[in-house]
């Protein structure tokens, strides 16, 4: 199925070379203008910017998932702060995780736990938007179009752009629905997620419409996809919603046609031993989907696992429906690309859109916090084993190292070869950075 994520609304929670040496190059022929020391300068952030990793799964647990209930437990608190769960070893020595991250913390040294982000929004859908396009929203946390981007482009559709395809998947994906702030912005269609709207843990899933019409051979197929090119071809100067469309219907013959993108979508042919590794939970699956994913080439595989707004009575479901699926999920994705060789090509990153309060309300829950959330890093060029940052003994406020939005941002860029201040410009001339500020977090590389 290409879904094409315009105009829905889903409720899950309570609510290359800069443009500066480019002016040099294109003023006055090929390298007319570029002065020794630009020419220098350009060449130094080429090499900084090698790519480590090829692909990044990105798991984000939205509604804010509680750092104090996971990753940064606080033991001398009161209860009120703590909460009702206990402390455990990693293999990493003096690293501490929750009791139900158990399996996570049997393999803390492929990983590394950033205790320390933090920003200044508080609200579900504004802050998907900032963390998926570090740029703040302009518009009221609630409303809820999707995506809801529609002028910044999202960290997945970056990377389309910046990486393109590389096989016959798409090179940008989302599962198992869109993600609220995945769009491509004024980047446009053809950097669009391809959305696959279906639960992989169902018995029944299938990526639909993907198979073409046994009623159809491959050559009236091809017929008919020339005569749609003929009918759908669109003004080169204004494209309007026939090159959008004509966009999609590539996009869709591509994968109809092509017998690889079958196979990866398969999600049955993995044995029973590796899906009950992953968890038989929509999250599991999605992980495991996402590991086939760029396997066979996906740049950049979006997994949205709802239901962390845990305001109220928190604590049983956290114990029971939340952390040991989000465990299990992320700790076989990890081991498992590991083991297949993977792991140094492909980065993995778990967080949500923010965290959760220091303090148990009155309802038994947490409320949202965006002043300091842990994230989660492996892979593609991470140096694992670590743990960056720190709260204070509440959980409420980053002591060291913060990290921002534009941060992460950056050093997901860097790890994939991107250069992160290529400037593109808006429909109306407007230039806009690919990253707008922020800066490489070196502690998090290897």
């Amino acid at each position: 199925m290409l879904h094409i994520p315009f105009g829905h609304t889903i409720h899950r929670d309570c609510n290359g070379m800069t443009r500066r040496h480019m002016l040099h190059v294109g003023a006055t022929g090929l390298f007319g203008g570029l002065t020794l020391p630009r020419l220098l300068e350009s060449e130094s952030r080429a090499a900084a910017s090698v790519a480590r990793a090829k692909s990044c799964i990105f798991l984000f647990l939205e509604g804010g998932p509680p750092h104090q209930d996971m990753w940064d437990p606080k033991p001398e608190a009161p209860i009120e702060i703590r909460g009702p769960f206990n402390p455990i070893a990693t293999s990493v020595p003096g690293t501490f995780v929750v009791e139900y991250c158990t399996l996570s913390a049997k393999i803390a040294h492929k990983f590394t736990i950033l205790r320390s982000h933090s920003h200044a929004d508080n609200g579900h859908t504004t802050g998907y938007h900032y963390v998926m396009t570090g740029r703040r929203a302009a518009f009221a946390d609630g409303e809820n179009p999707i995506p809801n981007n529609s002028l910044y482009p999202s960290i997945g559709s970056v990377i389309s752009r910046e990486l393109g395809p590389k096989g016959s998947v798409p090179p940008y994906i989302n599962i198992p629905h869109p993600m609220q702030a995945g769009g491509p912005g004024f980047y446009g269609a053809e950097h669009a997620p391809f959305v696959i709207e279906s639960d992989p843990s169902q018995s029944d899933f299938e990526v639909k419409d993907l198979s073409p019409l046994s009623s159809v051979s491959a050559p009236r197929m091809e017929l008919r996809r020339r005569l749609l090119a003929g009918v759908e071809r669109p003004d080169p100067k204004n494209p309007g919603r026939a090159g959008v469309m004509s966009t999609y219907y590539e996009k869709a013959y591509g994968l109809i046609s092509s017998a690889a993108a079958r196979k990866a979508f398969d999600i049955h042919s993995e044995p029973d031993s590796v899906r009950d590794r992953y968890g038989r939970t929509q999250l599991g699956q999605c992980a495991l989907f996402a590991r086939r994913l760029v396997e066979a080439g996906c740049r950049f595989v979006g997994v949205d696992g709802p239901g962390w707004d845990v305001h109220l009575n928190c604590f049983p479901s956290l114990k029971d429906d939340l952390i040991p699926p989000a465990d299990r999920a992320f700790s076989a994705l990890v081991d498992d690309l590991d083991q297949r060789g993977l792991l140094d090509s492909t980065l993995v990153i778990m967080m949500g859109e923010m965290g959760r309060t220091p303090r148990v309300n009155a309802q038994a829950g947490r409320d949202h916090w965006s002043m300091a959330q842990t994230c989660i890093f492996a892979g593609g060029g991470i140096k694992p084993g670590q743990v960056i940052g720190a709260t204070d003994k509440y959980a409420s406020a980053v002591v060291s190292d913060p990290v921002g939005v534009n941060d992460i941002l950056k050093t997901i860029c860097h790890l994939m070869g991107i250069d992160s201040d290529k400037t593109y410009y808006s429909p109306i001339g407007r230039p806009i950075p690919v990253v707008d500020g922020g800066k490489v977090l070196t502690d998090l590389i290897a």
